[in-house]
């Protein structure tokens, strides 16, 4: 399969050649994985992407959120490595409860600004991943209590986490849409 991974109404379309092989299927499937996260906000207000549903603490909107966060932290990390991201050793409960701000719809926020900013994640992710001379390329993990010292992870191995990642809250804002007003991604 062929994938541009610019927008064909775009003058960079045509500068971009199509991708085919791994990159291609790893791009196809990150693409569809964030279909499926995004079109489970679809005829929804802010009120209701901000809306808790089920017993968990994540909404529609938070999911984007953190899922966008996610994203542009593994994209920051295949470029800079682990400078990118925080030590997850080093920060406190505070630092932490400060963190779950990104998994909710603040005051001021709305479902468009989420998703225009998902989307220009989206973008930068998929131009990086075109253009990365080596998807073997990689880096020490940062420091977290679930990392092991010194494990390494190369471009392709954070694109597939970020695919599942991507995939694991499409599941779960599946489950909170269906919860919050019948509506199903699938079926």
């Amino acid at each position: 399969m062929n994938v541009n991974v610019n927008n064909a109404d775009t003058p960079e379309a045509a500068a971009t050649p199509a991708l085919t092989g791994e990159r291609a299927d790893l791009l196809e499937a990150l693409a569809k994985q964030r279909h499926f996260l995004s079109f489970t906000t679809r005829d929804l207000t802010d009120e209701q992407a901000g809306q808790r549903t089920t017993a968990s603490e994540l909404c529609l909107g938070g999911l984007v959120k953190h899922v966008t966060e996610v994203e542009r932290s593994w994209a920051d990390f295949i470029v800079h490595g682990p400078v990118a991201m925080p030590d997850f050793t080093a920060m406190t409960e505070a630092d932490f409860a400060r963190r779950t701000d990104g998994f909710r719809m603040l005051p001021g926020e709305t479902l468009a600004g989420v998703l225009a900013d998902y989307a220009e994640v989206a973008r930068r992710t998929d131009e990086l991943l075109a253009t990365l001379p080596d998807l073997g390329a990689d880096h020490a993990l940062p420091k977290a209590p679930w990392n092991e010292p010194g494990v390494r992870w190369s471009a392709r191995r954070v694109l597939m986490h970020v695919i599942a990642e991507t995939a694991q809250h499409a599941g779960h804002a599946d489950i909170i849409r269906e919860s919050l007003d019948g509506a199903k991604s699938m079926g």
